[in-house]
């Protein structure tokens, strides 16, 4: 993947001249118009007119000292999920077609905006957030930036969002994040994805899986840029990384669950991940977290995903089940199955997981653990639905484990030039954001030595 510019970068080369908004949204649209790109894959709806339209005032703004921020005119991609004023929100399906458009931006849409980044369009999906994987029957699934001739999955859910970056037709993407749906597609594209403490990023306007798990984060080229959009996506004052030292980083690998059963090129990428961390001075120490154990009984049925989904779906789906992708009806069609009181013994049964996995995880900085067990099936490969089931969930698996423990938790590439893209994860309990961003920043270069 050739080096791509960053939002720091891009914003002094607007401040001193060298680039436009207009130029930059110029540059994206061709990219996202290349027939022999990902782009009709990869976009859902893209906004062309009203994307120089905005780009054009950041310049004029720009031009008279008043550009709303130093990232003013800069463009990002929107996940489908998300409103946008005047614009049906489909989710990735065709059962939202008829809808009516969206009367408001949603929340964090909204932020972007008014920070001055440029909408450039609607990423596509896996269809309701409903998989780890990224394929989507209606509208076409886009190939992961490895190896495309071949054609790998781009990870979900929001598969059009890490590609959105990978291919530089956007410079950060809003993502969502309810088991994995921005890390996953992150670790399988290269880039960096953010799944920050759900309470600190509203979920007002978009289109929900599960209400208890769902967060809202950015995907990008690469931690800062990732601290950048979520900081506008918290409504935080957007303030300058500091990288943490990696001598003295306390972090603690878990062997329990999160390192079985990986793919050879995952296990070789993510020891030397961690040689090279501890070649320069991070402690690490690998630790029993027998709490993971429950997050397995937690899902048995579904888990929370399914009993939350099918109660926001069981109208639509009774009018118009039979266009859903059976596979993501299936998944939320275990929720009918889920009662009143199983759905009080997992949320009871989290509670109780929190409160112990915190207090073993708190004398580390943060854990260290691969994103994905897999790396990037070929889509011709899950055509079969055991197959498509089995790499799902592994897919899904680690990163699972810290939405379910209402953690914050950030996707690095950890594998080197011309390596099949591999994932490296830092989390921590709630709250622990800002610091999970500094240890990833300070750390993000090392690990690919």
């Amino acid at each position: 993947m050739p080096d791509m510019p960053t939002l720091a970068s891009l914003a002094a080369d607007l401040v001193s001249g060298a680039t436009s908004a207009r130029k930059l949204a110029e540059e994206c649209l061709a990219k996202i118009a290349d027939p022999a790109g990902e782009g009709q894959r990869v976009f859902i709806h893209v906004d062309r007119d009203a994307a120089l339209a905005a780009a054009d005032a950041m310049d004029r703004l720009r031009k008279a000292n008043a550009a709303p921020s130093p990232f003013a005119g800069i463009p990002v991609s929107i996940k489908d999920l998300f409103d946008i004023k005047g614009q049906v929100t489909r989710a990735g399906s065709r059962a939202l077609e008829d809808s009516a458009p969206a009367e408001a931006d949603a929340t964090v849409v909204a932020r972007l905006r008014r920070a001055g980044f440029i909408v450039i369009g609607r990423t596509n999906m896996t269809e309701f957030a409903y998989s780890g994987i990224g394929i989507n029957p209606h509208y076409g699934t886009p190939k992961s930036a490895w190896n495309r001739s071949v054609g790998h999955v781009p990870g979900g859910s929001s598969s059009g969002a890490a590609v959105s970056i990978a291919d530089q037709m956007a410079y950060g993407a809003l993502g969502t994040d309810t088991g994995g749906s921005c890390r996953i597609p992150a670790a399988f594209n290269g880039i960096v994805g953010f799944k920050p403490t759900q309470r600190r990023v509203p979920l007002d306007g978009g289109v929900p899986l599960s209400f208890s798990l769902d967060s809202f984060g950015p995907l990008a080229r690469s931690v800062a840029c990732c601290a950048v959009l979520d900081a506008v996506l918290a409504d935080e004052k957007v303030q300058p990384l500091q990288p943490r030292s990696v001598k003295g980083m306390r972090l603690a690998v878990p062997t329990t669950v999160a390192l079985d059963d990986l793919d050879a090129a995952v296990a070789k990428t993510f020891e030397r991940a961690l040689e090279s961390l501890s070649r320069a001075g991070a402690l690490i120490e690998r630790i029993e977290v027998p709490e993971f154990h429950d997050v397995g009984v937690m899902n048995a049925k579904g888990g929370l995903a399914a009993a939350e989904s099918y109660a926001w779906h069981r109208y639509l789906i009774t009018s118009k089940g039979d266009i859903y992708d059976p596979r993501v009806a299936a998944r939320i069609m275990r929720g009918e199955g889920i009662s009143a009181a199983d759905y009080i013994d997992i949320v009871n049964a989290r509670r109780s997981f929190i409160a112990r996995t915190e207090q073993r995880i708190a004398p580390y900085d943060a854990l260290a653990l691969p994103t994905t067990a897999n790396t990037p099936p070929v889509i011709a490969d899950l055509a079969d639905d055991k197959a498509f089931t089995i790499q799902n969930l592994r897919a899904l698996r680690n990163c699972t484990l810290i939405n379910v423990l209402d953690g914050c938790a950030i996707s690095l590439p950890a594998h080197r030039d011309g390596e099949v893209p591999v994932g490296l994860m830092l989390a921590a309990a709630g709250g622990s954001d800002r610091r999970i961003l500094e240890l990833a920043a300070g750390m993000e270069n090392i690990i690919r030595v």
